[in-house]
């Protein structure tokens, strides 16, 4: 613990003065107002948090201070303080942390407390881990039975209609989605000293919907129905159909759900004058499913920390945003609604087990 007044009266001088001159630099500055504020009494932990550093870093310039005086507290050279952990024992550390995997710096902290008898702070493990060559990661979801031919071939068929499209077809990507009435709270900036909280309603009602989307247009097609089903699916066809008569064909993307191959299903789409043309997307790739992203888009402008009074109302805010707003403003949304494709390889994974 730093003691209250512990600088002489020439070194609190000194330190006044580079804190009034308008001509000190500003982290110089900076480092000169913590030390003042440490000697009026202040703690570590509360000069951090009025700067808005973190307090291993006012006990570093107050060591600096300490050991070298102002010419201390001038060094820039970011250096960085030895570590407390010899060579050896961070070889050690690593390699528990390849094998285990720790989800928390708390559980770091713990294992190199016992092994090694060192406490380090919470910021002080998350530098150790960046020098280790570590970073905390989201595991992505990734199925095993991705095939990479498979995906690339699509990816190439694709490629390959786009670029052969004439001026009377056009692409659709088909898909359903299930939102429930409830919100999901997402993290937001908010003052340090307000604690932040979201409404919770019941959970239990959902609505299911049934939506096909252009990203050349921003163009939707967007049916709430009881169930999805292969009824539903001949009413999506049917509307973009109907609403498409200038189209001579239209190609329509979607998953391998057992509605999409249902007998009556392939009977509508084998009708004479029937103008859309189904391509299925390779299974288990929702990332080649461009209207995932439309689903992603919605839930964070309509669910994301948004709580609605009732089931109706949710429902209505979220078919106005995928009816209304994203085709009126698909300059807004098509950066992230996109088919930008890519192949992923779940060999590239290390695919965590129980």
């Amino acid at each position: 613990m730093i003691r209250e007044g512990f600088l002489d009266t020439a070194g609190r001088q000194e330190l006044m003065s580079v804190m009034r001159d308008s001509k000190t630099e500003n982290r110089l500055a900076r480092r000169a107002n913590a030390l003042l504020l440490l000697d009026d009494g202040m703690s570590c932990e509360e000069v951090a948090e009025v700067l808005y550093y973190d307090d291993d870093t006012i006990r570093d310039w107050h060591a600096a201070w300490e050991a070298h005086g102002m010419q201390g507290l001038r060094e820039f050279g970011y250096k960085g303080s030895a570590c407390q952990l010899t060579a050896e024992q961070q070889n050690k550390l690593k390699k528990w942390v390849i094998e285990t995997l720790p989800r928390s710096t708390t559980q770091i902290g713990a294992w190199v407390e016992r092994e090694f008898d060192v406490h380090y702070t919470r910021s002080a493990i998350i530098k150790l881990m960046h020098r280790l060559g570590m970073e905390f990661k989201k595991p992505k979801m990734v199925s095993r039975k991705m095939d990479v031919a498979k995906q690339q071939a699509f990816i190439e068929f694709y490629n390959k209609l786009l670029n052969s499209l004439s001026d009377d077809e056009a692409v659709m990507f088909i898909d359903a989605v299930h939102p429930t009435h409830t919100v999901r709270p997402v993290g937001c900036w908010a003052p340090k000293d307000q604690d932040i909280a979201v409404d919770q309603s019941s959970g239990r009602d959902r609505i299911n919907i049934h939506g096909a989307i252009n990203l050349e247009t921003g163009q939707t097609r967007i049916i709430e129905v009881p169930t999805v089903n292969a009824v539903s699916t001949i009413a999506l066809l049917a509307g973009i159909e109907a609403f498409n008569p200038q189209l001579r064909k239209i190609h329509v993307f979607w998953d391998n759900a057992k509605y999409h191959h249902a007998e009556m299903v392939q009977e509508w789409l084998n009708r004479p004058d029937c103008r859309i043309v189904p391509h299925f997307i390779p299974s288990y790739c929702p990332h080649l499913d461009a209207i995932e992203r439309l689903w992603g888009v919605m839930h964070k402008n309509v669910t994301h920390n948004k709580c609605y009074e009732s089931a109706r109302d949710f429902a209505q805010a979220i078919l106005n945003f995928l009816r209304v707003e994203v085709p009126r403003n698909w300059h807004l949304y098509r950066d992230s609604i996109t088919d930008n494709f890519r192949v992923i390889n779940p060999k590239d994974f290390r695919v965590l087990t129980t």
